[in-house]
């Protein structure tokens, strides 16, 4: 395995659509990506020499609330570390900006099937005996 590099906040917006096409993510328009990128509060990318093989971004408020988004790994370098190097990146961002003594929520939305690598970095599941299941709501066509 290459040694693997961690660059903050620059990433370019051809990198970041290419990286979504390999792992299978929706695919967004130009103008998506480059207002995606640009309203992250934090963007993390993992490369093993010149190549990029991974990345992740904060997005959220930077006070009550944070959203781990787009953690994706290149399939050529899944299961050898980079996504737990990028978390945890991602984590110590989220609590760099934490103001002392005040709690800050750290949520992400995982692909069924990923429980487990979160949970190993401290998530904790929903629905739980306090906590409701978390959704989504697609926003596509206009109403009248």
């Amino acid at each position: 395995m290459k040694m693997i590099t961690l660059v903050a906040n620059h990433i370019g917006v051809d990198t970041y659509l290419w990286l979504r096409e390999a792992v299978g993510f929706k695919k967004l328009t130009r103008t998506q990506a480059v207002k995606a990128l640009k309203n992250s509060l934090y963007v993390v990318a993992a490369y093993a020499d010149d190549r990029i093989v991974g990345m992740g971004r904060i997005v959220g408020d930077g006070a009550v609330i944070c959203y781990i988004q787009d953690l994706m790994i290149h399939p050529d370098y899944q299961k050898a570390g980079v996504g737990s190097k990028i978390i945890e990146n991602l984590i110590a961002f989220v609590e760099s900006i934490r103001e002392d003594d005040t709690e800050m929520m750290l949520d992400l939305m995982c692909a069924k099937g990923r429980e487990a690598f979160y949970e190993a970095h401290g998530f904790i599941s929903r629905p739980n005996e306090s906590l409701g299941p978390g959704m989504i709501r697609y926003l596509k066509e206009r109403r009248a």
